[in-house]
């Protein structure tokens, strides 16, 4: 007996849409991991969580980086529904992804049976990663405040020259005035 062409394929899409997690999951890390490491480094050195511009720089700068690999991850979506044969051109591609991605839908139309599965789960991806780049604006913007205002409790690695920077400081803001 031959699979109807309106059949719905699970395995394929399945797999295929886990590889492709994996690696925007992959992507996120690599691209986030190096703002984590300059946000911890310019708050060592008392340059951020003081002044409200240069705060306002690094956030901006996240969330610039954080938008590019939501491209990124676009972009690798639409290269597999591209290479399934599903859209094409590619440009109508990254489209069609975009709209998964960010939930909105849309290529139901479309997509044939066999592949409709790689929607729904590009769009449960695109809402995990855009919750990992939410906590890692809210962690920073959330660190800076803590270091600006004084937080209940230090986070570990929190050094004190920090503090006394900030001291310093005030101190020669107050001699300014």
């Amino acid at each position: 007996m031959e699979p109807s062409p309106d059949r719905v394929a699970i395995l394929l899409p399945l797999g295929i849409a886990v590889s492709v997690t994996f690696c925007t999951v992959i992507i996120h890390a690599l691209v986030m991991m190096p703002m984590i490491y300059f946000v911890h480094y310019e708050l060592r050195l008392g340059r951020a969580g003081f002044r409200f511009w240069r705060d306002v720089a690094i956030v901006a700068g996240a969330t610039l980086v954080a938008l590019a690999a939501h491209l990124a991850a676009i972009a690798i979506w639409a290269l597999v529904f591209s290479l399934s044969g599903e859209v094409s051109p590619f440009a109508a591609a990254v489209y069609h992804s975009g709209l998964n991605y960010t939930t909105l839908g849309d290529s139901d139309p479309i997509i044939s049976p066999s592949w409709k599965l790689l929607v729904p789960l590009e769009a449960a991806n695109g809402m995990l990663l855009f919750g990992v780049s939410t906590a890692m604006l809210f962690a920073i913007v959330q660190r800076f405040i803590e270091t600006r205002f004084g937080g209940t409790k230090e986070p570990d690695g929190f050094h004190e020259d920090v503090k006394d920077r900030a001291k310093d400081r005030e101190t020669t803001k107050g001699m300014r005035a």
